[in-house]
């Protein structure tokens, strides 16, 4: 099972086309699927939804280059999960500490919002990538897309495993239990209209990090 689409996904056709559009407007970009970051033997996997057009898509690393990156990785910085400095350009020396990010989707969509064909194309990769995580125990699923594509990933009904902001469900995972964790989406637009504030991110890495303590 393949934990990895190529950058050169023909997959989709919605996201080629976009992806060759992206590349012709800035050939410097990475304008590709983009890679999980992080460690191979990590216990905490965060899923996003898909990599941002000015962010991951330019600069080829998850959740580098824009606004959510900014909170993403300094909570992740101040509960361990990552060490160095967060620069926003994947030569930083950003390290993840137990810790791995990946996308839902691998390619940027239009709008940032993938149809369902473009998920369920795409979930195979995250299915892989899950399984190929041999310590994992705990998932971080930011923002409802995220939850959806992590529950089928898991095998399970969505209708039976509904999104919450900070809740948690245990499930049966290829390589043994793991918790999945909820949070809205740490985007500026979560952020700018008080979804989803600092101090509630911070909380459900605190419940996290307590758990993987356990």
């Amino acid at each position: 099972m393949r934990a990895e689409a190529p950058r050169e996904c023909q997959i989709c056709p919605r996201l080629v086309a976009f992806r060759a559009d992206n590349k012709t407007a800035n050939p410097a970009w990475f304008n590709g699927a983009v890679p999980s970051f992080g460690e191979k033997d990590a216990c905490l996997l965060i899923v996003g939804l898909a990599p941002g057009l000015q962010g991951a898509n330019k600069t080829g690393r998850p959740f580098t280059g824009d606004y959510a990156g900014d909170l993403l990785y300094a909570t992740m910085l101040k509960f361990g999960f990552a060490k160095g400095t967060y620069a926003a350009h994947p030569d930083d020396g950003l390290a993840l500490a137990r810790a791995m990010i990946t996308n839902a989707v691998r390619c940027v969509p239009p709008e940032n919002k993938p149809i369902g064909a473009e998920q369920k194309a795409c979930r195979p990769f995250l299915e892989g990538r899950i399984a190929s995580l041999p310590h994992l125990k705990a998932v971080l699923c930011l923002g409802k897309i995220a939850h959806d594509n992590a529950v089928s990933a898991f095998g399970l009904k969505r209708a039976a495993v509904p999104f919450g902001h900070a809740r948690y469900v245990d499930v049966e995972g290829p390589n043994g239990p793991v918790r999945m964790f909820d949070s809205y989406h740490c985007s500026r637009y979560n952020t700018n209209t008080g979804r989803l504030t600092t101090e509630m991110f911070e909380d459900v890495f605190s419940s996290i990090k307590d758990y993987l303590a356990n």
